[in-house]
């Protein structure tokens, strides 16, 4: 299905019929692709769409003039075709409170809060419900209709649309409500209630400026929550050319114990943040380092000397033999790593 001109939408079932795991709004899956029996599979991460379900699964995906995901799911890809399927994953979600909510998206980043209005809308929340989106035209903009018959159903709940180019045809008060980008003056106009929880998501250039703008204008840090959709800096550990050798001991020690070993009883994924690439998680195609979304990339991939770890969750594909992933690992006793 068809959201606008370059949003393609898949309804994904369990081929064996058993329940699905449900996810909480806002979370994403991953699919591995085989665009050709002679190419390498594509991992891909997508944020879930719909309504949270035991029964089905819903993505809406975006075709990039280069991407090569996008591509196939939109020509290629037909209903009854078998796709490999992860399980959700993914922090970036609502918060069970009585405060406000706001939910800002520009683009295809709208697939999480469509997914999270979609929650609130199934609850009857009582909530104040505030909608702000920002597309480039009527025919960019996904899931127009659907959101609107979703607010209806909610009483407390206002909507705000922002065209950066609006076509001859686009009505003003009807398709959309301003022209240009979304700023904190914007907010401030609107009267959107500054200790509300707001759920952002867009492109990195969106994000960045809107954040630090809210930040400033007095929303708490913890009441800013935030996923970004596009490509970071290209990132290809373990395939530079360097001269390898079996995860060691270092030499040296550290209060009589060899450096290298950690005391941890829980999850290692704090220690990511540590090393001196910090925050080398990640999701794929996806740049969220500042988020808990584990399991994908292998950025975080590291030597294990000895002990052991258990994953939670499992990562879409086990390391090499010998490393661990420390984004979802949990220590089963003292271990000791090759950092």
């Amino acid at each position: 299905m068809h959201e606008s001109s370059n949003v393609t939408s898949l309804v994904l079932e369990p081929l064996d019929s058993k329940p699905l795991t449900t996810a909480l709004a806002g979370q994403f899956i991953v699919l591995r692709l085989r665009p050709g029996p002679n190419e390498s599979a594509l991992l891909r991460s997508y944020s879930l769409s719909g309504a949270p379900s035991e029964d089905r699964y819903r993505i809406s995906v975006k075709r990039e003039p280069h991407g090569a995901a996008g591509a196939y799911i939109d020509t290629q890809v037909q209903a009854g075709d078998i796709l490999d399927v992860s399980a959700p994953r993914g922090s970036f979600t609502l918060w069970q409170n009585e405060r406000p909510v706001v939910l800002v998206s520009a683009g295809i980043g709208a697939t999480p809060v469509v997914a999270m209005l979609h929650a609130l809308a199934a609850e009857q929340t009582r909530r104040e419900i505030w909608w702000i989106h920002g597309a480039r035209n009527s025919s960019e903009h996904s899931f127009a209709a659907e959101v609107r018959e979703l607010l209806t159903t909610l009483p407390a709940s206002r909507s705000h649309i922002c065209y950066s180019a609006p076509k001859p045809t686009d009505r003003p008060t009807v398709d959309f409500d301003r022209v240009g980008r979304m700023g904190v003056q914007m907010f401030e106009e609107m009267g959107v209630p500054p200790d509300a929880d707001f759920y952002i998501c867009g492109p990195a250039a969106f994000m960045s400026g809107l954040v630090d703008g809210l930040a400033g204008w007095g929303v708490a840090h913890d009441r800013l929550h935030t996923e970004n959709f596009g490509s970071g800096p290209s990132m290809t550990p373990g395939i530079a050319a360097l001269p390898q050798w079996p995860p060691h001991p270092p030499g040296g020690s550290c209060g009589g114990r060899p450096a290298c070993i950690l005391y941890a009883q829980q999850s290692l994924r704090p220690l990511g943040f540590r090393l001196p690439q910090p925050a080398r998680t990640g999701r794929g195609v996806r740049c969220a380092g500042t988020l808990v979304v584990r399991g994908v990339c292998h950025n975080c991939e590291t030597g294990l000397i000895s002990g052991s770890v258990i994953y939670q969750p499992d990562p879409v594909e086990p390391p090499a033999a010998g490393n661990l992933l420390i984004c979802c690992s949990q220590p089963q006793g003292d271990i000791a790593l090759d950092l």
